[in-house]
């Protein structure tokens, strides 16, 4: 399945724009291709901070969408998910731009100019993955372009802007943008069910991975979890060299002697075919991130790096804004972001937060999207309810429109009836306060959600 979009001259495009710039990977992209000296612009519907940095670099960003923004002399345009099929600015674009792509094509092909890209996917875990990697990769002075989707400290953003050698880039699933992607090393961390808004079920989930899996050519690799059900099912037409990392005596790249410190930071000894190779120490919370940093120990092991910078970087990895990130303290209360959205990461997350010190653990919980909170809603309760105390606040409904036919307040019944002890409040600034009257010194409260929840932990710390 080869990119359809490499037969674009890019020698004749000079300006290029991104419908919905403000986006992580839509700005990441924008900056990238300014850097490389195309005029850039793009709109949004707000500003924001991401904005003004763009506007710092040179790239026009108009705070709004329109027909108008479309001038003549725009030679491409790029356009993110988000954007509905009847915006005006995207129907006038299409009207009378040659080249309108969407964000995963364009992605796929700007990946194809690099001499390796590298794609990091599953159902979670791909931007800590991706990160991890880039730590690596810098650590052995690869000078890959990457980007993530999420801040990291090492790079001082989402992107870094390097060399032609190596591309590192998350792969998406949803609406299978990964399809679109020219990878030649891969890594799976996960198939579970999620974005059922688009997929009918598991098995057309699992089909698209196995199409991600065939798009890497021999001479490519993959790394893919053992621990993945039937995952042999996904690699059975594969042309490239794979690798399987886990815990078992199967797995290729092996974790064992797994401790925990009090922080819930993970020490193992890595085992490859067989042969203990050295020792991995992470400050990256909670065992989930034992199985990520295996994934990028055989992705880097492939690319030849020493195994001693990759434990080097790995160790100097903290995390990423928004995965288990303690924003501060409040009345010795600590405060700790979180980005889970599905039950198995608010599992991972809290599993992770029993071996973090604290007296109790409030998590504030706010949905991502109707058709995931009714598709998971006895998910959510059950690993919400590893939680002392539980606020549940509204639905956010991103791209979605309100069915009618679900509500936070369902996971809210669901809870009650297995005993929790459950709020449902929908103001941020009451469920601020609900949580200075009734959390006690040494309680941890965990905000989590993927979209706007942040907010409540900057209004406890004052910010």
């Amino acid at each position: 399945m080869a990119n359809k979009n490499l037969n674009i001259p890019m020698d004749s495009i000079n300006k290029i724009h991104f419908i919905g710039i403000g986006g992580i990977s839509m700005s990441g992209l924008a900056h990238i291709m300014h850097t490389n000296g195309y005029s850039i612009s793009g709109s949004d519907r707000m500003s924001s901070h991401t904005t003004k940095h763009l506007e710092t670099l040179g790239i026009t960003v108009i705070p709004t969408h329109s027909a108008n923004n479309i001038c003549d002399d725009i030679d491409m345009v790029v356009y993110t998910g988000a954007i509905a099929p009847d915006n005006e600015e995207l129907v006038k674009a299409r009207e009378t731009v040659k080249y309108v792509l969407s964000r995963s094509k364009f992605l796929g092909l700007l990946m194809s100019i690099y001499e390796t890209a590298i794609c990091v996917s599953g159902t979670h875990g791909k931007t800590t993955t991706t990160s991890m990697l880039a730590e690596i990769l810098l650590e052995a002075k690869k000078n890959p372009t990457i980007t993530v989707g999420g801040m990291l400290n090492a790079i001082g953003g989402n992107i870094h802007i390097g060399e032609k050698n190596y591309f590192l880039t998350e792969a998406c699933e949803y609406q299978n943008s990964f399809l679109d992607f020219s990878p030649e090393i891969g890594i799976i961390l996960n198939v579970e069910e999620d974005h059922m808004d688009f997929f009918k079920d598991i098995n057309d989930i699992r089909n698209s991975f196995t199409q991600f899996v065939n798009l890497i050519p021999e001479h490519g690799f993959l790394a893919i979890n053992e621990e993945i059900p039937n995952f042999n099912e996904l690699i059975s037409d594969a042309k490239c060299k794979v690798e399987t990392f886990g815990f078992s005596e199967n797995a290729t790249w092996r974790a064992i002697n797994v401790t925990f410190n009090e922080f819930a930071h993970a020490t193992f000894d890595v085992v490859y075919k067989g042969e203990e190779i050295g020792q991995i120490k992470l400050r990256a919370t909670g065992a989930h991130n034992i199985l990520n940093a295996l994934s990028t120990c055989a992705t880097s092991n492939f690319m030849k790096i020493m195994f001693a910078d990759m434990a080097n970087a790995l160790f100097d990895f903290t995390g990423v804004d928004q995965r288990f990130q303690v924003k501060g303290y409040v009345h010795d209360i600590v405060i700790i972001d979180d980005y889970a959205h599905h039950p198995t990461e608010i599992s991972a997350t809290l599993n992770a937060a029993r071996n973090y010190p604290h007296n109790s653990i409030y998590v504030v919980f706010q949905p991502h999207t109707y058709t995931r909170t009714k598709a998971f809603l006895t998910g959510f309760a059950e690993s919400l309810s590893l939680a002392d105390h539980i606020i549940i606040t509204d639905i956010y409904a991103a791209r979605e429109k309100d069915p009618k036919d679900i509500h936070a307040k369902d996971i809210v019944t669901l809870l009650e009836n297995k005993g929790c002890d459950v709020t449902y409040i929908e103001d941020f600034d009451e469920i601020a306060d609900h949580l200075l009257i009734n959390c006690v010194p040494k309680d941890m409260i965990i905000t989590m959600g993927a979209g706007n929840i942040n907010q409540v932990a900057d209004i406890l710390l004052g910010q």
